[in-house]
Formats: structure tokens, sequence, C-alpha cells
């Protein structure tokens, strides 16, 4: 028992678990009000997962749709993995998400509204090693919104540099 114990030790000093990726959407706070958030399981390759670890991913541009009533993330780049060989995965393909049914019939309903669109907001590694992503119900903002998000943006920066001084 005590060997395993070690050996878990120095897997954890080595950087093996627990794993600190979290890739976030900064743009989409900016263009984007939230309605709903849900977490949700994707289906990856194994050199996706790989170079998902190293924090070779953007979903800046990435967006989730509808197909035959599943949910995938498209536009998403998931760097090709370094060590990869020939069958190394595609960066930009098309990935599955894995929700309840009663999350799927219910982002499907609301995303037929007009305006309203599923996005990626923070991709990570939970504390089990699968890679999970948060995607919310998003409304799109305006352009005055947007300098009202810039307003309380300056507000709170001023605010704490107020009070580090």
């Amino acid at each position: 028992m005590q060997s395993y114990e070690k050996n878990r030790n120095f897997a954890n000093q080595m950087g093996k678990r627990p794993n600190n990726i979290k890739i976030k959407n900064k743009r989409a706070e900016f263009e984007y009000f939230f309605l709903e958030k849900f977490t949700a399981g994707l289906v990856l390759r194994g050199t996706e997962i790989k170079s998902i670890r190293a924090g070779k991913v953007n979903i800046t541009d990435a967006y989730c749709a509808f197909f035959n009533s599943e949910l995938f993330v498209r536009n998403m780049h998931i760097a090709e993995y370094r060590f990869g060989t020939y069958l190394n995965h595609q960066p930009k393909a098309d990935r599955k998400l894995l929700l309840t049914k009663k999350e799927l019939k219910k982002l499907e309903l609301r995303s037929k509204d007009k305006g309203l669109t599923i996005i990626p907001t923070l991709l990570f590694i939970d504390e089990r090693g699968f890679a999970k992503i948060n995607i919310a119900l998003a409304k799109g903002k305006k352009a005055y919104d947007k300098r009202e998000s810039i307003k309380e943006k300056d507000i709170r920066r001023e605010m704490s540099r107020n009070d580090s001084e």
C-alpha cells in the first residue's frame, strides 16, 4: 500500500494528474449574453485528448449545431498531436457532445428561437481525466451592449487598482 501511495505522489509531481487545463473562450463573454449553461462530455480520439492535455486547443470560433438530434461542436481547433503517426486526427473535425436526452431536447427547442445560439465557453479536464466542455445557450449582444461591457470592465479595473494602492 505504501509503494502505491509513493507511485501516485510521484505521478502527481510529474504533472500526470491533476491536470489544470482550462481553455476559456474570452470573446464569448464579450459577444453574447449567456441564458443557460451546461457541462458536456466530448467524444475524442486518442491523439485529440493528448493535444488537449498539452493545451493545444482554440475554441474562440467554435459553435454547436444539431445533426439528427445529436449535438456537435464545430470549428473547434485541436492541433495535431506532435508525436502522432498517419492515424493523427483532423484539427477542425466535428466532435460529438455528450448530454442527457432531456438537456438535448431542451437545447434543440431553445436554439430554434430567433437570435439564440449554442457556444462553447470553457474546455477543461475534470478530476477523473476526462475532457469536458461548458456550453451556453446565448443571445448576441448589440453594439451598445458591448460598449456597456467595456465600461463595466474599466470600472472594475480602476476599483482593483485603487484597492491595491
